[in-house]
Order: C-alpha cells, then sequence, then structure tokens
C-alpha cells in the first residue's frame, strides 16, 4: 500500500507541472525529471538498434527536425498514452512526416530488446493515417552505456522503482545539426505546438513564408511551456501598418483635392 500511495504522489507531482517535471540543476546528482539542456549537441558516437535490427548512428539519422520521445516498451503507465498522443499529432498535423520532420522513440530500458521495439511500432503505427511511418517514425533500443549517454545529453532523469520506472512525460525537439531546441510536456500535443517546434528547429533553412509568419507572431512561454501569441509584435505591427494606411488614405485624399478643377468664378 505504502509502495502503491508512493508511486502514486510521484506520479501526481510530474503531472502537476505540465504533465512533466522541469526541473533546476543542483550540485547534486538529478534522480527523477527534465532538466532543460537547450543547445546542447548529441554526441557523435550514439549507436541504437532500431526495429529491424539495423545499427544507427543517432546523429547521422538526424538530417531533418527530429521529435525524440524517450520511454520503456513494457512501462505500465504513461508511456502508452504519450506515445498514442505522438501518433495524434503525427495525425493531425498539418506537415508531412519524413519531408519536414521525423520521430525517434528510444527505450531507456537497456533490457528491452529490438523485438520488443518492432511490436510497439506495429501498434502504435495503426493509429496514423496518409503519413509515412513505416520509414520515418522508428523505435529504437540500446545498451545502458548509450542510453546514458543520450539522457545526461537531454537532461532526461527516471528512477527506477522495483523492475519499473517512475519518470516525467515529454518529448524533445532537435535540429539537423543535432541541437536541442525545444521540450514540449505532457502527453498531448497541440498539432500548432509542434508546427512551431518544428520550424523553430528548422532555422537556418527554407520554409514556407506562413512558417516565417508564424515565427513573427508567435513565442515560446517558458513557463507555460506552450507557444503564445506576441502582442507586442502583432499590435505594434498592426499600428504601424493603421498609420501607414491613415497616411496613405490623406496623401491620395489631398492629392485628389489638388487635382480637381477649379470652378471659373
Amino acid at each position: 500500500m505504502k509502495q502503491i500511495l508512493y508511486r502514486s504522489l510521484t506520479i501526481l507531482m510530474i503531472f502537476m507541472h505540465g504533465q512533466g517535471v522541469f526541473a533546476q540543476e543542483t550540485d547534486s546528482v538529478p534522480e527523477l525529471g527534465i532538466y532543460e539542456h537547450l543547445d546542447a549537441i548529441l554526441p557523435d558516437d550514439l549507436v541504437f538498434t532500431d526495429e529491424n535490427y539495423n545499427e544507427v548512428n543517432l546523429k547521422q539519422a538526424i538530417d531533418k527536425p527530429t521529435i525524440l520521445a524517450l520511454v520503456y516498451y513494457e512501462c505500465p503507465g504513461i508511456c502508452s498514452p504519450l506515445l498514442e498522443g505522438v501518433a495524434e499529432v503525427i495525425d493531425r498535423a498539418s506537415m508531412e512526416l519524413g519531408k519536414e520532420y521525423q520521430v525517434f522513440t528510444v527505450s531507456f530500458d537497456h533490457t528491452e530488446p529490438a523485438r520488443l521495439a518492432a511490436e510497439k511500432k506495429k501498434n502504435y503505427a495503426r493509429l496514423v493515417k496518409g503519413q509515412d511511418v513505416q520509414d520515418h517514425w522508428r523505435f529504437f533500443t540500446g545498451d545502458s552505456i548509450m542510453i546514458d549517454r543520450l539522457m545526461n545529453t537531454v537532461g532526461f532523469r527516471v528512477l527506477p522503482d522495483g523492475e519499473e520506472f517512475i519518470h516525467p512525460a515529454a518529448i524533445i525537439v532537435i535540429s539537423p545539426q543535432g541541437k536541442i531546441t525545444r521540450y514540449l510536456y505532457g502527453i498531448y500535443f497541440l498539432p500548432f505546438d509542434l508546427k512551431m517546434a518544428v520550424v523553430e528547429a528548422s532555422e537556418g533553412r527554407s520554409g514556407p513564408t506562413i512558417n516565417k509568419v508564424l515565427k513573427y507572431c508567435f513565442s515560446y512561454d517558458p513557463e507555460g511551456k506552450k507557444y503564445v501569441i506576441n502582442i507586442t509584435k502583432v499590435s505594434g505591427t498592426l499600428i504601424i501598418v493603421l498609420a501607414l494606411a491613415l497616411f496613405a488614405g490623406l496623401a491620395i485624399s489631398s492629392r485628389r483635392k489638388r487635382s480637381k478643377p477649379q470652378n471659373p468664378s
């Protein structure tokens, strides 16, 4: 009973903070939570095994904005809802998987085999329609050394609990250069938030004009963990546009008055 209560309270603490753990770095070794390492670069030699039993260098495989989901496949708790949330946002997002971004799911349990990754991929791939999940939503397993290095790089800390783990819920966005650009917390993700995170990760690369407009009008709120409209920029732009329109209207009106023929007296 005490163990159940302890785990329930821990999970409740995770969900109370944006359905994830956003922790502060301390001098002591962190035990549970997400310690944001924005701008950190993935190591060049992280090698994992994908669902097809291929050894893959993670850094080399990231050639476009990449969504990283850290889970363990036999999780009885929030991993399944998180992966369902990932499947749903892939399905709903107005982006082409494989062209604009890709998704990597990595197990942080080194005892889980590639066979299990393949089984989980089949389960969640069925939830996505009209996207190339076979080639661009990849499921990985790895040894303890590679897993520890990856988790330390991204700041993802779990707490072993017998044969299970207590862990935060989030996805991590990585740029084509392997740089961590954004953390999105929870088990449910808005298509707009994913779109904006992918646009940010693509910074420096060409993109549709609408992406530039979105980046101008919206900014990321680190406290609320979501994208919000940038009132200052938008209102300032509207004021300038209205002022220019008023000035143009007055100039045209004045020109028309001057060009009217004068009635003879």
